[in-house]
């Protein structure tokens, strides 16, 4: 479903300038902190982890190099889920521009149910609140001896994709008059198409100027997995 947003916008290149601009001004931000993170990561996991002065010089570097790896994949991930919510606040108009297009392009028709914008806000604010807390699983993860780093990016890269995938898909989902409770349960039906599409969207995300050619397109794939999950009735 990514890979045929990316195939949309081949045919639409101006929506997709339209789209790169609210998440081009959110990744500058958020590539800042990230920056200023790693060049404090060393100092950091030296200060939480006093306890292993005293112990033999290569595992101290174990524990300090996978919890560096913990910390940083949760920050990504952070910054990640971070990053969607604020894109689709500052992007607002311009990816409800795009989604009424998907719509229209696929259906012939937009759905018109407005939750107004309470309902917008409680999501974007409950997006970076699981965002945070998967974050904070991801560096909880990374005090693991040995495997923590790599267990802590993978549950990390999981979880992601999965908020990312609810929350993405909410605008065409609530326009159908599904609600947030209903939109879970749904999207639990097609856990693996769901699953796929966040992932893939979240690993794009941690490229480079991933997040920002990728976000258009992550709309347009979030826009057609609604579609195809929606109730039966719908």
């Amino acid at each position: 479903m990514l890979l045929g947003g990316f195939g949309w916008f081949m045919r639409r290149p101006g929506l997709m300038l339209l789209g790169l601009l609210p998440a081009l001004i959110v990744s500058a931000v958020l590539s800042v902190a990230l920056v200023a993170l790693a060049t404090t990561l060393a100092p950091l996991t030296d200060a939480v982890t006093p306890f292993a002065d005293d112990w033999p010089a290569v595992w101290t570097i174990a524990l300090r190099v996978a919890l560096g790896v913990a910390v940083f994949a949760g920050a990504l991930l952070l910054a990640a889920t971070t990053f969607t919510a604020l894109t689709l606040i500052v992007g607002e108009p311009f990816y409800d521009r795009i989604w009424r297009s998907v719509e229209i392009a696929d259906s012939g028709a937009v759905p018109e149910h407005d939750p107004g914008w309470r309902a917008a806000l409680a999501d974007a604010t409950g997006l970076i609140v699981r965002g945070a807390l998967a974050a904070a699983l991801a560096f909880a993860l990374g005090f693991i001896p040995l495997v923590g780093g790599v267990v802590g990016a993978v549950t990390g890269v999981v979880l992601s994709g999965w908020i990312l995938a609810d929350e993405l898909s909410g605008r065409a989902l609530t326009a159908r008059g599904v609600d947030r409770r209903t939109r879970r349960r749904l999207l639990r039906q097609a856990r693996g198409r769901a699953l796929g599409f966040g992932i893939m969207t979240q690993l794009c995300f941690l490229v480079p100027l991933g997040a920002v050619f990728t976000m258009p397109a992550a709309v347009v794939g979030a826009t057609r997995l609604a579609a195809s999950v929606r109730p039966t009735e719908e």
